[in-house]
């Protein structure tokens, strides 16, 4: 059960989130890779590029949310705690797309010295620079778009991997992971809404943050098929 979201301000922001969300998953579906995967014609190759190139994107995440964290002042000690929670939680999850990468036939060596590609450089430098503001509580509108990819998109991307690669999951361990787990992420956000929207300022920061995150998140898969 989610969080209840009790105050107007959450309840606006709460909505405003449910369309970005949907926005998003329009701008995934038009992807190429993703329509591969979504249409059947995804393979093994297609697959380490996608995780060569995701690599980039995972082993920096708990930087900028540490960013995040660090970023709070002692008005908001219990958003700090959370965020770095929630930082210690996956900043080495990278490790189990590495494998997964390997038991797909790659080379490790070559996937640890992968570089990021244009959309990843910019979500990157977007979220490390968002992190870096004083009590940045739009962050909570990034989070809201990466985690939620997790939870609403994992494990139906799994199946279809699995599918496509004629594996039962020895390939997937990172998408699982995720597709358990960010549930138990996304009710943490849910929680903070009422804490973080403040004012009406707080809220069009937040949704903001989102629709940048997830334009710039779509970009770095459409730049899989560009490098």
């Amino acid at each position: 059960m989610k969080a209840e979201v009790t105050s107007e301000l959450g309840q606006l922001c709460l909505r405003g989130l449910m369309r970005v969300w949907f926005d998003f998953e329009r701008q995934l579906g038009r992807v190429p890779l993703i329509a591969r995967l979504e249409s059947g014609r995804f393979d093994r190759a297609d697959y380490r590029q996608l995780l060569l190139h995701w690599r980039q994107q995972v082993i920096e995440g708990a930087r900028w949310i540490s960013r995040t964290a660090s970023s709070f002042d002692r008005d908001f000690a219990a958003v700090r705690s959370e965020v770095i929670s929630h930082a210690q939680e996956e900043h080495r999850d990278y490790e189990v797309l590495e494998q997964d990468y390997v038991a797909a036939g790659g080379d490790l060596s070559t996937l640890q010295q992968g570089r990021r590609n244009a959309g990843t450089e910019a979500l990157h430098a977007f979220l490390m620079y968002r992190a870096s503001q004083t009590n940045p509580v739009d962050m909570l509108g990034a989070m809201w778009i990466i985690e939620g990819l997790g939870q609403k998109m994992a494990n139906d991307w799994a199946g279809r991997v699995e599918d496509a690669t004629d594996s039962n999951g020895e390939l997937t361990r990172f998408m699982r992971y995720h597709g358990a787990n960010d549930d138990g992420h996304m009710e943490k956000l849910y929680a903070l809404l009422d804490t973080l929207c403040r004012s009406q300022a707080d809220v069009d920061a937040i949704l903001r943050t989102a629709r940048v995150t997830g334009r710039l998140y779509a970009l770095q898969l459409e730049e899989v098929d560009h490098e």
